[in-house]
């Protein structure tokens, strides 16, 4: 924090001085920290303390009479950023010594083999322990700079790989499919399908939807990338086999801002119309209300077969090629910042597998944070089970940024 020339303190941003944003990758860290583990650090406790120290002077500058309106809304703006943090700091303080209180209560309640009174002690502790770490996490959510589409709708695609000896891609595409669908349910989202391309043995070879709700881009922004299944397959030559197979699908997650300024010149676009396929009501290969643009310049195609009407289907065809555009965009942008890490956006480093499925030994890995969740079909139920799992994702996400930072400030600091 550095003292202005007038005798106030200047703003400086937070933790978007180091421009942080986010990809899991090989360097991250080979023992991830819980938020309450990185709460007890030196250079964090520094750091939070001189957050809190700058919100008591402001607050105090705040009450001078010479300030003019420049100074008074520059200073206002600071301290609303300011008052939050600076309120949960002490927040986690108080738990912080109630924690040490009752550590304290029960030793000295074993010293006395008082089982009955150090049982209790010791369920409070187990409490406070938990709402210490859920105010940690609520902190450096507040010192995490909220990305810019956190809060748009997505357009995400699924789409099946290749194996040998079985249709379990297929068959997993479409488990995987139904589990982002039961997902936006369980998070009060729409989920609008606006393709779907089933493979003839009742799998899956391709689908997308236009999910929109609160924080969807926030939550399924790590979903991108590759999905590995391994299970024996239930039907066909290879379940009498008995040998576990091996398959791959993949997600893309599309960030939808509410207005996309890219501009299409119709010139640049091949529409071409098609009968629908797969489930869909009587309208199914009867008529030609199915469309597919393809954007020349670039090779991108859409498709949109899910309404009745042949120009609903076009309207958002063109509103998701316009979305694949704009993350061309973005994506350009992105690699022309100097950054250590860069954010994971749907079309990025799809070839890297991120999670395996693994049925025979009913766990889920997701390798990105070394994390093993039992029951498979409670996640892929699309409901607490991935909820929970998508929320470690994210804790994982807010503590890299807030220990990356950290490093780039001590670094500075140290003449690095």
């Amino acid at each position: 924090v550095r003292l202005h020339n007038y005798g106030f303190w200047r703003p400086k941003p937070l933790l978007d001085t180091a421009r942080i944003t986010l990809s899991f990758n090989s360097r991250h860290r080979k023992n991830h920290q819980s938020s309450q583990a990185l709460w007890k650090h030196e250079a964090v406790q520094k750091y939070l303390e001189s957050l809190s120290k700058e919100y008591q002077q402001v607050s105090h500058q705040l009450s001078a009479d010479s300030l003019n309106d420049f100074e008074q809304k520059t200073l206002r703006r600071r301290c609303a950023d300011l008052s939050p943090i600076a309120a949960a700091f002490q927040e986690i303080k108080e738990a912080e010594r109630e924690v040490q209180e009752l550590e304290a209560m029960c030793t000295e309640l074993d010293s006395r083999d008082e089982k009955q009174l150090l049982q209790l002690a010791l369920e409070e502790k187990e409490s406070l322990d938990k709402k210490m770490n859920m105010l940690c996490r609520k902190l450096f959510q507040l010192l995490v700079p909220k990305e810019k589409y956190d809060g748009s709708p997505v357009i995400l695609e699924v789409t099946a790989g290749r194996t040998t000896g079985g249709d379990i891609c297929q068959q997993f595409t479409k488990e995987m499919f139904e589990m982002y669908q039961s997902y936006a349910d369980y998070k009060h989202w729409t989920f609008d399908i606006v393709n779907y391309m089933p493979a003839e043995i009742g799998g899956l070879h391709h689908a997308a939807a236009h999910i929109s709700g609160e924080n969807v881009y926030r939550h399924l922004k790590y979903e991108g990338g590759t999905h590995r299944v391994q299970r024996i397959p239930e039907t066909g030559l290879s379940s009498r086999m008995q040998r576990i197979h091996t398959g791959t699908m993949s997600v893309i997650v599309l960030p939808q801002p509410e207005e996309v300024d890219v501009k299409v010149d119709p010139k640049d676009l091949r529409i071409d119309t098609f009968r629908a396929r797969g489930a869909g009501g009587q309208h199914v290969n009867k008529t030609d209300s199915a469309v597919r643009i393809v954007h020349l310049p670039t090779g991108l195609a859409v498709e949109c077969q899910q309404e009745r009407s042949q120009q609903l289907n076009k309207e958002i065809a063109l509103r998701t090629l316009r979305a694949k555009l704009y993350q061309q965009v973005i994506e350009k942008q992105l690699s022309q910042e100097q950054s250590a890490r860069k954010l994971q956006l749907g079309t990025r480093a799809q070839s890297e597998r991120i999670r395996t499925y693994n049925f025979t030994q009913d766990r889920v890995t997701d390798h990105r944070i070394s994390y093993d969740a039992r029951n498979i079909k409670e996640i892929l139920s699309g409901k607490e089970a991935l909820d929970k799992l998508i929320n470690r994702l994210l804790e994982f996400a807010e503590v890299e940024a807030v220990t990356q930072y950290l490093e780039n400030l001590q670094a500075l600091e140290g003449g690095g």
